[in-house]
Parts: C-alpha cells; structure tokens; sequence
C-alpha cells in the first residue's frame, strides 16, 4: 500500500472561528486553496476575507478556512476521498462546468498539496499569500519545537513549545484587532 502525506487542518486555539467566515474544521484533509481568489481582487479584500487571503489553507470537505496544517500520512482511499471530496465542492459550490473539469482541478490541487508535504509527518505548516506585481504568491513555513541546546529552550520545555519564533526581514502587512473580531461574532 503506497502511502502519500497529505495536509490537514489543526486548530490550537478557537481564533480560526472569528478570523475567518467559514472556519475549517479540524482534521480535514487541505489544499493551499489559491483557486479560492483567482477571480477576486486582492487589494479590495477587507476583514475575514482578507485574513483568508494572507493565511488560510481551505479544508477539502468544507472549503472552509485553517491557518495551521500538520503533515499526515494518507493511504490511497483516503487520497481518493479527499480528491472525491474537492471535486464535489470545486462542482457545486465554485461552479465548475463539470464533473470531469471538477476532478481534473482537486487532483491538481491534492498533488500540490502533497508537494508541500516533504517534512516528517507531525510537522506543521504554515502558509503566507501575497499578490505582487500582478501574481499571486505563496510562502510556506514550517513551524517546529525548538531542539533541547538551542538558545530559548531549556530541559524542562524542551520539546513541548508548539511554535519557534524567528526574525523576519519583512514587517507584517496588516494587524488583525482579535478583540474586535471576537466582539463582532458575538454580535
């Protein structure tokens, strides 16, 4: 039996609920999900729709939104499920003009998904999306434990830190106020 590693959403903490419309939900199997923009503008994007832009993996059964992944191990029914899966979704809800169409694109989108999958299984990912000079781009990272030695970690955590923080040269675009967002859900 071949085993492929495929993406799937994982959600440490509920902010994924309130950053985005339409939250993933955790354990789906996930593609980068570009195809989600290609016919919206990025830079008239605003709010939840905007954050979904900059960060989110869409969830295959959902098509909703998740801002981590984990790499998985997926058996080859579980391939065909999540290809299935997509191209019901790619069908009836982006419009597809049909079913072949439809599964021509999940199978695209499950491959590219694979293709990010080259860490270890467990490994989680991380993905940044752009639009420069009339192209969409797409930056992942892998988010790791620090080794025990490493400047930051020490015995009695090492190993149980979720994330690294690293220097980047590149300041972030955009501040997501989490206290508005979560006081307009509960609006």
């Amino acid at each position: 039996m071949t085993i492929t590693k495929l993406p799937r959403t994982i959600r440490l903490d509920p902010s994924d609920t309130f950053v985005f419309e339409r939250a993933a939900e955790p354990g789906e199997w996930a593609v980068a999900g570009s195809f989600m923009f290609l016919d919206l503008d990025p830079a008239a994007l605003t709010g939840k729709a905007r954050a979904a832009f900059r960060s989110g993996f869409v969830g295959v059964s959902s098509l909703g939104f998740s801002t981590l992944v984990v790499v998985s191990e997926a058996g080859p029914d579980e391939v065909e499920a999540a290809t299935t899966a997509l191209a019901r979704r790619i069908r009836e809800q982006l419009g597809a003009p049909d079913d072949a169409t439809a599964l021509a694109a999940a199978e695209e989108e499950i491959a590219a998904a694979a293709s990010l999958c080259g860490p270890p299984p467990n490994t989680i990912l991380a993905l940044h999306r752009t639009f420069q000079d009339g192209e969409l781009r797409e930056q992942f990272r892998t988010l790791t434990a620090k080794e025990p030695g490493l400047p930051g970690a020490d015995r009695l955590h090492a190993g149980l830190r979720v994330f690294q923080f690293v220097e980047a040269d590149e300041e972030p675009e955009e501040r997501i106020d989490l206290a508005g967002l979560m006081a307009e859900k509960r609006a």
